[in-house]
């Protein structure tokens, strides 16, 4: 279960603190997806982050399966969000002198206990993304939708918990984006996974089965 609670966040700036969170909170549990929408600038991207454990938030607290991550030390931090969070971001972030497979199969390299057969898992992702012919091809030489299809199942290679997507249609057109949208309903029904989406995409939003929309710091239902 992911619990958010009492969460705000702050930043420094010359005329005193912005606050860009206030009082946010939210509950999900294993299967359940939610998007989140909002003007630029609202706040979403750091809701988000603060759920990764990407950052810390400045009061509240985040917890996944009953575990805050940000009492954790800085390598059982990584170790955390590599095992139990998945990130999907606009921009795919493959490492572009890799292949399709060496690029799904990286975060499991930091993974002590991970399955015996990450090969495996990897490429039948790949295949349920369709990719299953691209295994050896380069980012540079698939499409855009193609490259976010490979991303999507890097996230999800090591099983993670808790699947967090920001603008992951962002960057495609719409029959890419339909794809996408699809994949990740199904991907995480099937992993039991939690997922969370950030979008500025009404229709891709409204697929998900909770929806929140964040503005003038908070989070409301949409």
């Amino acid at each position: 279960m992911l619990q958010v609670t009492d969460l705000s966040k702050e930043f420094p700036a010359a005329g005193g603190p912005l606050t860009v969170l206030s009082e946010i909170n939210l509950t999900l549990s294993p299967g359940e997806s939610a998007s989140i929408v909002g003007p630029s600038g609202s706040g979403k991207s750091t809701l988000l982050h603060i759920m990764g454990a990407l950052e810390p938030p400045t009061h509240g607290s985040v917890t996944l399966s009953g575990s805050n991550p940000f009492l954790l030390d800085e390598g059982g931090l990584a170790a955390f969000r590599n095992k139990e969070i998945g990130f999907v971001f606009q921009d795919h972030h493959l490492l572009p002198q890799l292949s399709v497979l060496e690029n799904v199969l990286v975060p499991t390299l930091a993974a002590r206990d991970g399955e015996p057969d990450v090969e495996h898992t990897a490429r039948e992702l790949l295949d349920r993304v369709g990719l299953i012919q691209r295994l050896h091809h380069r980012p540079a030489e698939l499409s855009g939708g193609e490259r976010q299809r490979a991303a999507l199942a890097r996230a999800l290679v090591c099983k993670p918990r808790l699947l967090l997507c920001d603008e992951p249609t962002g960057n495609l057109d719409r029959a890419a984006t339909e794809t996408i949208a699809a994949l990740l309903l199904e991907l995480h029904r099937n992993q039991n996974a939690i997922l969370v989406v950030v979008t500025h995409n009404l229709d891709l939003a409204a697929q998900f089965s909770r929806r929140f929309r964040l503005s003038e710091n908070q989070l409301r239902d949409a």
